[in-house]
């Protein structure tokens, strides 16, 4: 398979997540006033089902790499954990569904900060440039008032940070070795046992309607997993991640077509902000690369050249 249709088939399945967890914020806020861990624990308990039952079939089934592996998997399971519940405490409380999905891509750009202190990266000019402008964009989303009423936004906003620190961990786990799937089951594993002495304590009587937006929701959590895990086995993160903003779009036309949600003006001007940014920080980063490429590449090319030369003369 050559590297373009490899790449197209990349951006496929990152759109393909998009719509996953826009179709998940969407079940969440359609299963209506049930408490939060209830909610959170049907998102996760499927997931850790079908993990499991892969696992499994692998040859390594529940190994983990190594024992340096599991400070990090704990990390990136439990902050995981704490990112769902503001992301769902935002989808429950926040104006519309979109605003919460485009406060949670603010990952990114939290991932460039906790990579200073997680990672020693040291970020670029440009990239702390496309991180404030990514964070003004926020600010319009947020919209900062002194009341109550802003609780939701910032929650959101925080689950973006906590995402931002889960998916650091998970390139650290990468580069340790850690096989994806292993980190997607512990972060659900946690989850769900986390969840479950709240559901037990505090579980409201559900309708078959509410039970089956949760299902729903759980199911397109997992494809969504999926999904985002293929995505980027078909291609560099550096060169489709930015896809993974149409979410945002997703959550806006899923909205308006079955909660009549219509995002305001300012949080429209976020979202340009925000996703701007986001294109821009790609844009960036693939010029940088390319550069980076054609510089190792050049001595290379100078050498056979020269070798070329030689053999020409004698």
């Amino acid at each position: 398979m050559n590297k373009t249709l490899k790449k197209s088939l990349g951006i496929l399945y990152i759109l393909g997540a998009s719509l996953c967890f826009a179709l998940m914020n969407l079940f969440v806020n359609l299963a209506g006033d049930l408490p939060l861990m209830q909610k959170v624990f049907f998102r996760n308990a499927l997931t850790v089902v079908v993990v499991f039952v892969i696992l499994l079939c692998q040859k390594q089934k529940l190994r983990i790499k190594s024992k340096d592996c599991i400070p990090y998997l704990l990390l990136r399971a439990g902050i995981g954990y704490i990112g769902v519940l503001l992301n769902f405490y935002a989808i429950d409380h926040i104006g519309s569904i979109s605003d919460a999905s485009i406060l949670n891509k603010l990952s990114p750009f939290f991932a460039i900060l906790f990579s200073v202190f997680m990672l020693k990266e040291k970020p670029t000019h440009m990239e702390i440039i496309f991180t404030l402008l990514a964070f003004a964009g926020a600010v319009c989303v947020v919209n900062p008032r002194f009341d109550m009423a802003v609780l939701p936004a910032i929650s959101g906003f925080l689950s973006g940070a906590c995402a931002g620190f889960a998916y650091t961990c998970v390139r650290i786990l990468g580069v340790k070795g850690e096989r994806g799937v292993m980190t997607v089951f512990i972060f659900a594993l946690l989850s769900t046992v986390v969840s479950t002495p709240f559901l037990i304590v505090g579980y409201e009587p559900m309708s078959g309607l509410q039970l089956c937006y949760l299902l729903l929701a759980g199911a397109a959590a997992t494809g969504g997993q999926f999904c985002i895990t293929a995505a980027y086995r078909k291609a560099p993160a550096k060169e489709i991640a930015v896809f993974d903003y149409a979410q945002v779009l997703f959550a806006a036309i899923l909205g308006f077509l079955f909660l009549s949600q219509v995002p305001s003006a300012l949080s429209i001007a976020g979202y340009v902000i925000i996703i701007g940014a986001a294109f821009g920080n790609w844009a960036y980063r693939l010029t940088r690369s390319k550069k980076a490429k054609h510089t190792y590449l050049a001595p290379e090319t100078d050498k056979k050249e020269e070798k070329k030369d030689g053999e020409q003369q004698s």
